[in-house]
Formats: C-alpha cells, structure tokens, sequence
C-alpha cells in the first residue's frame, strides 16, 4: 500500500511561480516512475510531467520551458516547479505513481492551483 500526500496549491498571478510536492510513504520499492496530472473544469485529466527513479523527465508540450519535474529519492519525494503560470494552468493537480510488481497504480488526492488576477 502506498499513501501520497500532496502540498503546495494556492492562488497565484498570472506570471508568478509555485511549487507542488508529492510525499509518499509506504511500500515504494517496485515503483520506478512518478508523474504529475491535472484536471481542469470540465477537461479530462492530462499528464503534465514523469520522472523516473533515475531521473529521466518528460513533461507535456503545453508546459514545456514553464514546468520542472523533480524528486528526492531519500525522502520518496516528488516535486513540480511551475513557472510563469497561465490562467489556463488552473486546475487540479495529482500525483500518481508509476506501476508496482502488480499493476497498481496510487493517487494523491489532489492539490487546487488558480491562477488569477
């Protein structure tokens, strides 16, 4: 079982920075992959990044050069880096786990990021 606990959401302006961390605990031996979603209003939930242990990252085209992914192996921690943040970035932000030996995957259960004047 594995528990993830998300933090950093907040109001911001158009052009500011925040930064959202993913904590995770419990049995994270087998994952190898983390990723970050969003879901806005009314939209499905989209991928924005994936790092894996060894830290490759990928982040989705709509955030490129803005968003950095990033994760501190030591302390099963997740983080994403948003800057110059557009009022379509608002949504809902996730945390996900990559696979385990099973097939499961976990969710945090969310963190609200608006961005607005």
């Amino acid at each position: 079982q594995v528990q993830l606990v998300e933090s950093g959401g907040g109001l911001v302006q158009p052009g500011g920075s925040l930064t959202l961390s993913c904590a995770a605990s419990g049995n994270m031996f087998s994952i190898n992959s983390m990723a970050w979603y969003r879901q806005a209003p009314g939209k499905e939930r989209e991928l924005v990044a994936i790092i894996t242990t060894g830290g490759d990252t990928n982040v989705a085209d709509s955030v490129k050069g803005r968003f950095t992914i990033s994760r501190d192996n030591a302390k099963n921690t997740t983080y994403l880096q948003m800057d110059s943040l557009k009022p379509e970035d608002t949504a809902v932000y996730y945390c996900k786990t990559g696979p385990t030996v099973y097939g499961v995957y976990y969710w945090g259960q969310g963190t609200q990021v608006t961005v607005s004047s």
